[in-house]
């Protein structure tokens, strides 16, 4: 990725915040990976800070954009976060309200690898999967039915836009027999505020710190449904079986141990009713990444039709039970 021309307009910016004296230039480096954000890493004379700026335009295949304001509940999330886990988030060093970016601690790859490139290479660590699940779980379980918190996130139309359309809305227009099933999912999801949601629990926004886990990228901060976390990261853990399939035990095993220290954390409901919840829409967002508006980038078009064969039966299903889907995945891959 190469860097911008308006490396002027944030130079301007990070004074504004004071980060930067007037005499100084700052150093870019563009950083790869985003597809909703400009991402930069900025040697100052203080030290390196990252930079990110929200796009209103996705950088996808489809069409794809979602409001730009997102980027000041992305702080706001951070800002909750560490005020109840401190380091499981980046500390926040400055934000520009008026250019929707802010700037946070840099946090090297050698110290803090990301967990999608640990997973790509087959270090399916059930251990660093457990924190996974507890840290969100405690994240929820701190924000459960806070009305306080709530109205800070007043983002219904954000992660409609983010989330429920590019992923289940968009994958209804493709599967249209399905059309009944994937929707009531979108109206049962929005229906549903109980916690602070990250919104994007994904390995490529989850860094494996000294301690544990470091959560990155929350643009779809919202206050609503606990079980789209949940859903939405062991997801992606039952498609790195596709990636990278001589780590599959391992990968579902991850699968067992997140869900396992998620739950330990379920407070403020009934374990069984979310645990319901996440397993009717997991299957939703499976389908979603063959035939969304984010299709996963490793599959191959055998792997899709894999994926659609399990999404399109398990929606039909309907299970209420996460085993379930782990178990109907695994015998998919002929893992007994």
């Amino acid at each position: 990725m190469s860097v911008p021309a308006e490396t002027g307009v944030l130079t301007q910016s990070l004074r504004k915040i004071g980060l930067i004296r007037a005499d100084e230039v700052p150093r870019y480096e563009a950083l790869p990976g985003g597809v909703s954000s400009e991402i930069w890493r900025v040697d100052l004379r203080g030290g390196s800070v990252c930079v990110k700026r929200a796009l209103p335009k996705l950088r996808v295949e489809k069409d794809w954009f979602a409001p730009i304001e997102r980027n000041r509940y992305e702080v706001a999330w951070m800002k909750v976060v560490a005020s109840i886990l401190p380091g499981t988030v980046p500390r926040i060093v400055g934000h520009d309200v008026d250019q929707n970016l802010f700037a946070m601690e840099y946090l090297s790859a050698e110290s803090h690898p990301l967990w999608k490139l640990e997973l790509r290479d087959g270090r399916a660590d059930s251990g660093f999967a457990f924190k996974v699940g507890e840290v969100l779980g405690r994240i929820h379980a701190a924000t459960a039915n806070n009305p306080d918190v709530a109205a800070l996130f007043p983002t219904d139309f954000n992660f409609r836009s983010i989330r429920m359309e590019p992923y289940l809305e968009s994958t209804a227009r493709v599967h249209t027999d399905l059309a009944p099933a994937l929707l009531d999912l979108v109206k049962m999801t929005m229906a549903s505020k109980y916690v602070l949601v990250h919104g994007d629990v994904s390995p490529k926004n989850i860094l494996v710190g000294p301690t544990g886990p470091v959560f990155l990228d929350a643009e779809c901060a919202w206050y609503g449904d606990p079980a789209f976390d949940l859903a939405f990261c062991l997801n992606h853990l039952l498609l790195k079986c596709l990636w990278t399939p001589s780590a599959s035990r391992g990968f579902l095993r991850c699968f067992e141990t997140m869900r396992e220290a998620y739950m330990n954390e379920v407070i403020w409901e009934p374990s069984e009713q979310l645990e319901a919840r996440a397993s009717a829409l997991l299957p939703g967002l499976f389908l979603a990444r063959a035939d969304g508006k984010s299709p996963v980038e490793y599959l191959t078009e055998e792997d899709k039709s894999r994926v659609r064969r399990v999404g399109r039966f398990l929606l039909r299903e309907r299970p209420e039970r996460l085993e379930t889907i782990r178990r109907t995945w695994a015998e998919e891959l002929g893992i007994v």
